[in-house]
């Protein structure tokens, strides 16, 4: 299996509960219409401790079903409407579990 995980930092003027429940929200709907995506899960609540807001969590079941994911038009879709205008950085990391 592959992790994908990913942190968001958003732009100050959406760092508020709507953006970040759409963001979950999005993400989270993939679940069962992308080939070779086994979960996901979005954390919207973070400690005060954090220095991110959004934390995506994923599994796929291979490399191939990750890179498939990335230009997966559900996905786009989503990752453009829902992420990309509201995010100021990202940091990613994918891994063999």
């Amino acid at each position: 299996m592959v992790k994908h995980v990913i942190l968001w930092t958003l732009k100050e003027e959406f760092r508020n509960d709507e953006i970040k429940a759409g963001i979950k929200n999005g993400l989270e709907g993939l679940k069962g219409k992308i080939p070779g995506l086994i979960d996901i899960r979005v954390n919207i609540d973070p400690l005060e401790s954090s220095n991110c807001d959004v934390m995506l969590d994923s599994c796929f079941a291979n490399e191939e079903a990750l890179k498939a994911y990335a230009v997966h038009p559900v996905h786009v879709d989503i990752a453009n409407t829902k992420v990309r205008p509201y995010t100021a950085s990202r940091v990613c990391m994918d891994y063999i579990d």
